[in-house]
């Protein structure tokens, strides 16, 4: 061992012994999906800490200079089998069911050993017993470092069915309890502001009984525990209803998080409930998730488990593994990787991509997203799961994308969770990130693209204004009044009423026709404000597209509110076409001898009694002659905007909803709320249009030209990039998530202020500033759509079904399958391609 002895004593300083804080990626290859199981094993760095796969080792020692490496090769043993069954665990892949897993599932023999590159030479233990002593010390200590360690993936793993693993709380030993005398019965809670009977939580300070946060367990409630906890600042609080003398359901809003409290009687018995007489009566967070999946009727449809699927492997046909409520994930990135943009900007081009990754690629974007759609695309993964057995129906070992949701997600505070998500929220999220990663090059979101055109016709005086703004998806309401089985639902409904417990659950059927008519027809404004009469009035709008995308999205919008204000899923039935053409919804520009409104902005709203110096030369400049001063906040309904907050809704978002619709009610405001509560800064503070974000704000000369240029590049002019960045302290992912949301909401961000005409169009002339978009005949067929089960997009479960090669594939995360019925009339996202002639 001579020679060896001699590299690793000429290699020794560059061997580490890793630290607290340092990232161990010991489990999965940072260039691939490779992992200590895999042929070949996973070579760890034994200075950077990075793992890679046989595929990858090289190249990085090559790069690199380093010589020693950590081998770490796992042979899996036979395992126990859960009593459960695999039934069971599929069923519960996305709910939280505890003690419904049985971790010591996967049982391995592992081998580890040091390997020297590039002659591939390999050191065990016993062999550094002979080497000297200072090489043995540290080389043993690194290893031993490198195998205690918490590896990156392990960290991120799901412990337990409910998603994460319930911690000690930190203000549970010391928390302050009020001495107010207050006693809370065993039976008979309402919420003190709303009066709800159900998801009640009782604060452990102050012992306030209020009603939960809407959309936290699928039934929702007004927020008023939440906003208690805001105004006062005491953190933990009790879901009654599941107090039992084994413990409770206990919530800490300032860790955001449910957690355990080891002294809940003590905590109780101030307020004089006894744990030992309380009997349960109210469901917990993971038995309100069950009995969400337990719909049968949609789950075993969209799920096609009432027949025997054959199993699908090969080339774009790879599982992914849930890695926790993560199919929402899974669903969305499968039907990505089928569109040529995402393919031909990541997995054609990935050897590139990896050669020019920087040093700790785990951090890339574009790496980790090329990682992904090859381990989607190649077929490498697409293999039958080891000893599973054919009940499992299309099992495969698959991908775990755990690096690629740690890096999508960093930052979120949704997307970082292991919570339930909506898929349309993620596709949004990932759109952006691919966005700002695009600076130069081909940008596959531009296949989602396309421009909306809003033509406002003022009643009084018949002129027009024309509005162009940027979408990705479009939103399909659900008009429930043109249900065609309207007869069967009331039927149903009175014998439920009556208590008949054999009533058949009636799904409504709504023509897809009816959901295009609702959104295409003319709306009704009752409260315009007109610039050609200088006042209020009615007004018509009429949306349509001035551009149609590569790739159309249908979102349907089946996720509302019960005239309680609790959040509700609609159970329809949509017949959605495999084709669509669109070709009359084209927008035609200002029309032939039509007048456009006045360029003239409403009045600003302040007191009477304010001076109005917001207008150019008091506080703006020659460039920005907005009639707002951001020295002069504006004046809002307080009792509008108290209405809006009681009903659970931030103040934020409240004081925008009443400042965008004029102070004209509660009627226009909850319509504004309505329709803006998927904006990313719908809780944001209010920021003015053509002024600026208040206190901080960024003076023009100050700002980023890199960040300019970054905005520029999606396609935007200069003079919105700045607007954005002035309105966002010069922060640019907040910029630019500023200017996707406010483009249907600022007039300073409109796109062309005057509309494309037709003559335009045709003619060849320069498009109007803007993002860039794609157009084409507005003609598609379906090519994929997600479906979702459960009562809320926080619980429940994603699958996707994708055509391809004229066959019906479901991807129901690890299973992947041909499809015999797909239940496209109960999809949540269609995917659509555009027809070429």
């Amino acid at each position: 061992m001579g020679d060896v002895g001699e590299i690793l004593m000429s290699v020794l300083s560059t061997i580490r012994v890793p630290k607290p804080g340092d990232r161990v990626h010991k489990d999965e290859c940072a260039l691939s999906f490779a992992s200590p199981e895999s042929e070949g094993g996973l070579y760890v760095c034994m200075n950077s800490f990075l793992g890679f796969g046989s595929q990858y080792v090289e190249r990085h020692h090559a790069r690199t200079g380093q010589r020693a490496y950590l081998h770490i090769t796992r042979t899996r043993k036979a395992k126990k089998i859960n009593p459960t069954g695999p039934l069971f665990v599929t069923f519960v892949s996305c709910t939280g069911i505890e003690g419904g897993f049985d971790v010591e599932l996967e049982q391995y023999e592992e081998d580890v050993k040091v390997v020297l590159l590039p002659e591939r030479q390999e050191v065990t233990s016993e062999d550094l017993a002979t080497m000297p002593d200072v090489v043995r010390e540290r080389v043993s200590l690194s290893m031993a470092g490198i195998m205690a360690a918490d590896s990156v993936s392990h960290a991120l793993q799901v412990q337990q069915w409910d998603g994460e693993v319930r911690q000690e709380s930190k203000h549970a030993a010391d928390l302050k309890q009020l001495d107010n005398g207050l006693k809370i019965p065993p039976t008979g809670w309402r919420c003190e502001v709303c009066d709800l009977q159900e998801n009640l939580w009782m604060n452990l300070t102050d012992g306030k009984v209020l009603c939960g946060r809407r959309y936290f367990d699928g039934t929702g409630g007004n927020n008023h525990a939440l906003l208690h906890f805001q105004e006062t600042g005491y953190p933990l609080a009790v879901k009654l209803g599941t107090i039992t003398p084994d413990g409770a359901d206990v919530y800490s809003y300032d860790e955001d998080d449910m957690v355990l409290d080891s002294k809940l009687a003590e905590h109780l018995s101030h307020f004089g409930i006894d744990m030992m007489t309380m009997e349960k009566t109210e469901r917990t967070m993971t038995e309100l998730e069950i009995a969400v999946n337990q719909r049968v009727g949609e789950w075993e449809v969209i799920q096609e488990s009432g027949t025997t699927l054959r199993p699908l492997f090969g080339p774009g046909l790879t599982g992914m593994k849930n890695l926790g409520n993560s199919c929402y994930l899974n669903s969305v990135m499968q039907v990505l990787f089928t569109i040529p943009d995402f393919q031909n900007k990541y997995v054609a081009n990935i050897d590139k991509i990896i050669d020019e990754a920087p040093s700790d690629p785990t951090q890339d974007f574009k790496t980790q997203v090329a990682k992904l759609g090859y381990g989607l695309l190649s077929g490498d993964y697409s293999k039958p799961a080891l000893d599973l057995g054919d009940e499992n129906g299309g099992d495969q070992i698959g991908i775990a994308p755990r690096m690629f949701k740690a890096l999508v997600g960093r930052g979120h505070p949704e997307f970082s969770t292991n919570r339930q998500q909506d898929a349309q929220e993620f596709l949004l999220h990932f759109i952006n990130m691919v966005e700002r990663n695009c600076r130069s090059g081909s940008n596959p979101s531009e296949a989602f693209r396309f421009l909306v055109e809003d033509r406002i016709v003022c009643q009084q005086s018949q002129k027009a204004k024309y509005t162009q703004r940027v979408e990705y998806i479009v939103q399909l309401p659900v008009p429930m009044d043109q249900a065609t089985n309207t007869e069967e639902l009331q039927e149903a409904e009175q014998r439920r009423e009556e208590g008949d417990s054999s009533a058949p659950t009636v799904r409504a059927q709504i023509p897809f026709t009816a959901c295009m008519a609702a959104l295409s027809e003319p709306e009704i404004l009752t409260d315009f404000w007109s610039s050609a009469v200088q006042a209020k009035t009615a007004a018509t709008k009429m949306t349509r597209f001035a551009s149609f995308p590569d790739h159309l999205v249908i979102q349907i919008k089946k996720f509302t509110f019960g005239l309680d204000w609790v959040p509700k899923k609609l159970d329809v039935s949509i017949d959605v076409p495999d084709t669509l053409d669109l070709s009359a919804l084209r927008a035609t520009g200002q029309q032939p001898g039509e007048e456009l409104l006045p360029e003239v902005a409403p009045p600003p709203l302040m007191t009477p009694d304010v001076e109005v110096k917001g207008i150019l030369g008091s506080h703006g400049n020659d460039e920005d002659d907005s009639l707002y001063s951001p020295l002069l906040s504006p004046v809002l309904d307080d009792s509008t905007v108290s209405q809006l907050c009681e009903m659970g809704f931030p103040l934020e978002a409240c004081r925008k909803a009443v400042y965008y619709t004029g102070n004209t009610g509660i009627d226009s405001a909850m319509n504004w709320i309505m329709g803006h509560m998927d904006d990313s800064d719908f809780s944001a503070p209010l920021v003015l249009p053509g002024g600026s974000s208040g206190p901080g704000s960024t003076p023009t000369e100050s700002l980023s030209e890199e960040h300019l240029a970054t905005i520029v590049s999606m396609g935007f002019s200069r003079d919105q990039a700045t607007k954005a960045l002035r309105a966002t302290s010069n922060v640019l992912d907040r910029a630019v998530d500023w200017i996707f949301s406010h483009l249907d909401d600022l007039e300073s961000m409109d796109v062309s202020e005057g509309g494309r005409s037709a003559a335009e169009s045709e003619g060849g002339r320069d498009p109007p500033p803007g993002p860039r978009v794609r157009d084409g005949p507005g003609k598609y067929e379906l090519f994929a759509f997600i479906s979702h089960m459960g009562t809320s997009t926080m619980c429940g479960h994603y699958v996707c079904h994708i055509k391809k090669d004229q066959q019906w594939v479901i991807f129901n995360d690890q299973k992947v399958c041909a499809s015999e019925k797909p239940p496209k009339d109960l999809g949540y996202l269609y995917f659509y391609r555009r027809v070429t002639e």
